[in-house]
């Protein structure tokens, strides 16, 4: 079984300037709570014990959320007004946390996690993404459990969106899940499906290695797509596509969309 989970959250945000120059997109109020708070939320439905959320010295605010705040607690008591005290609980979960001194890709913010998460499988989850419905990560724990292999979510995108996204190649298997043979981070052109990745993974250890190994990709950063590319060579990667309706954050139209779903359920 998967415990541990690790939450990028070092990145600037720059989809979303300006306001993210002030409020990180991971704290974006989605209905009364923030992003984050929705992943944390679905890596706790899923299993997950141990959370580390990679984070940078902008980005303190998700530390006081995921904090207790003895003073306002005291103040809801103090006024009579401690039926809102269950509105201040967050997800009953051990949360870490690392900084990421440098930006330098989502590749090189998951190496940060080799100390957490030492040589057991581990999951990613992406903040920029949240999932109604099944969660995600739930459903690629079922396909490790049976394979013992790293697992991508995938989904199916429009043709003219995939060069937005990390896309595979791959085959389908009669387990309904896809054998990756290759993939490609935001092709321009000739996509290799239109498979497009989520921003949930399961990885074994041997990620780290080819992390390490990696030399600066596009936009000068180490490359996530290029690590998973590399194991592709020595150990079975699968995909999965998520049955779950995914919002993509950074773009303002699903952000609108994600809460508007949210208050009609």
């Amino acid at each position: 079984m998967i415990k541990k989970a690790v939450i990028p959250a070092a990145g600037y945000g720059t989809r979303s300037l300006p306001i993210t120059k002030v409020i990180p997109k991971e704290m974006f109020p989605i209905c009364g709570k923030p992003a984050i708070h929705y992943v944390v939320e679905e890596a706790v439905a899923s299993g997950i014990e141990e959370i580390l959320i990679v984070i940078s010295r902008t980005k303190n605010l998700i530390m006081d959320y995921f904090d207790h705040s003895l003073e306002l607690e005291a103040f809801l008591e103090r006024v009579n007004k401690t039926h809102l005290l269950k509105k201040t609980k967050v997800p009953n979960v051990h949360i870490q946390y690392v900084r990421q001194s440098h930006a330098k890709g989502l590749g090189d913010a998951i190496s940060l996690a080799k100390p957490f998460t030492g040589d057991e499988a581990f999951a990613v989850l992406l903040p920029d993404d949240i999932f109604l419905g099944t969660p995600a990560l739930s459903e690629l724990m079922e396909v490790h459990e049976k394979h013992h292999s790293n697992v991508i979510a995938v989904k199916e995108v429009a043709a003219e969106h995939l060069k937005d996204y990390g896309v595979i190649k791959g085959r389908l298997t009669v387990d309904g899940v896809y054998d990756i043979s290759d993939i490609v981070e935001k092709p321009v052109s000739n996509p290799p499906s239109n498979l497009a990745v989520t921003g949930r993974y399961i990885f074994t250890s041997s990620i780290y290695r080819k992390l390490n190994d990696l030399h600066p990709g596009t936009g000068g950063e180490i490359q996530l797509t290029d690590a998973i590319r590399d194991v592709l060579g020595s150990e079975k990667c699968l995909a999965r596509i998520s049955s779950g309706e995914r919002f993509d954050i950074g773009k303002e139209e699903e952000y609108i969309k994600l809460i508007q779903s949210i208050n009609q359920a």
